[in-house]
Order: structure tokens, then sequence, then C-alpha cells
């Protein structure tokens, strides 16, 4: 399950810009998420692992992006972690892949707060959302929307506004591939934090994905966010696998 786990989250993070090389799929996309910009190594391939490295290492210095190289369970070939560790390759970003299947408890959705409205957001308008909640530039927002509006599995994003001026207050999106779904970029406006929004947020999104045929669902989240951790796991949600990111020098 956890590899249909991963094979789904790949499918849902892919922007137009990737290209295949040697049984890595090389991403270039210049947004946010490094999942968009990263090598997803998921087959061994035949050339020899240096002769990959280079080949991957023209198309990022042609992007002019950093080389990230995205390290699961399942990356190819065995030992790429360790080879990439002694070519000083630097590791960041301890990452949880959490799970859950369907609990009863999140197929009833959450009441809003007072002076607010659920909505559902077009791409682009989902893409500015959270990349001002999130502090993003431009070319990041842009590069995002892009990356949504060009994803093979279909886009579904929401947010919780205030009424008043329709500020948004939080917003999240999910991606949903047969009976998987993936949770994805859930922010909350850092005034609105502790709120219980993210909870209702998370809810109803799992609500909708789960009345479309989800029955399993999953999200990513840094190791040390505590608090957003808690609120997965009392959500049902459990550690399912870690991955990290290793930088070229």
């Amino acid at each position: 399950m956890l590899c249909r786990v991963e094979d789904a989250g790949i499918n849902a993070s892919a922007p137009p810009q990737q290209r295949w090389v040697d049984g890595w799929l090389v991403r270039y996309n210049p947004g946010k998420a490094k999942r968009a910009r990263c090598i997803n190594a998921v087959a061994p391939g035949r050339l020899p692992l240096a002769d990959k490295l280079h080949l991957a290492a023209q198309i990022f210095a042609e992007a002019r992006l950093p080389m990230v190289v995205r390290i699961t369970p399942f990356s190819q070939p065995t030992g790429l972690d360790k080879h990439l560790a002694a070519a000083g390759f630097g590791q960041i970003d301890d990452t949880r892949v959490m799970v859950c299947n369907t609990p009863a408890d999140v197929l009833d959705k959450s009441d809003l707060p007072t002076g607010t409205e659920w909505v559902s957001l077009p791409a682009a308008e989902f893409a500015q959302a959270v990349g001002a909640l999130r502090g993003s530039p431009p070319e990041q927002r842009a590069a995002h929307a892009q990356r949504l509006l060009a994803s093979p599995v279909p886009y579904h994003g929401y947010a919780i506004r205030r009424l008043t001026d329709h500020a948004v207050l939080a917003c999240g999106q999910f991606a949903r591939e047969g009976e998987f779904v993936g949770l994805y970029d859930v922010t909350t406006a850092a005034e609105c934090r502790n709120q219980g929004l993210a909870t209702a947020l998370c809810k109803r999104l799992l609500s909708t994905s789960f009345c479309q045929g989800a029955k399993v669902a999953y999200l990513q989240v840094e190791g040390d966010n505590g608090p957003a951790r808690h609120i997965y796991a009392r959500m049902g949600f459990q550690d399912g696998y870690a991955y990290h990111y290793r930088v070229a020098p």
C-alpha cells in the first residue's frame, strides 16, 4: 500500500517541467515545492550512477536550480543515499508521509467558525492565496499555478474565507487518484492558528474526496512539525514512511 501511496504522491505533484533520465524522474519546476524540483529515483536504470548524476546536473544547471535528490525507502539504486552523502550532498527536510484509511469521524463535515464561508478556488486564485499566506514571491506563485493547471491528477482547492472582506483564513487542496487521496498545501493565516481551522479544513477536504470514492488518505508533513502531526494523528493518520532530500554541494 505504501508503494501505491508513493506513486500517487509522485503523480499528484507532477509539473510540466520534467524528464526521464535512465529510470529517474527529474523535475525542475521553479516553484517552492521541492517535490516538483527534484530527482525522484524510482528505477535503477542501466547507466553508471556517476553518469546519471552528471546528466541530471546538466538539467538543473540549465534551469538555474540547485540539484536536489528526494530519498525515500523506495529510491533506486540501493545505497543511493549513502553514495550521495559520501559525495558531499547535504541532507535537509526530514519529512513524514502519514496515511489513514477512511475513518468514520472525518466523514462528518466540521462546522465552520461564525462569520466564515467554504469556497472552491480556481487553481490560479488558490496559488495566489497560498502564496500570500506563505509569503512566497510572485514567480513561485506563478509556478505553483502552472503546476496545478497542468497536473495529470485533477485539482480540487478550497478555502475558509471571512465573510466581511473575503480574506482567506485557511486553504488546502486534495488530489484524488482512484481510492487514494493526498492532502496538499494546507495553510492557515498566522493570526488564525490554534483555532481549529486546519482541522475543519482537512475534515471537509477528506469528506469531499471520500464521497468521490477515496478510501485511503495520505499527506506529507515535516518531521519536526509537532503541532501539525498532532492534529493529523487525532484525525486517524499514522506515520507510513519517511523521506528527505539531498542537495548537491
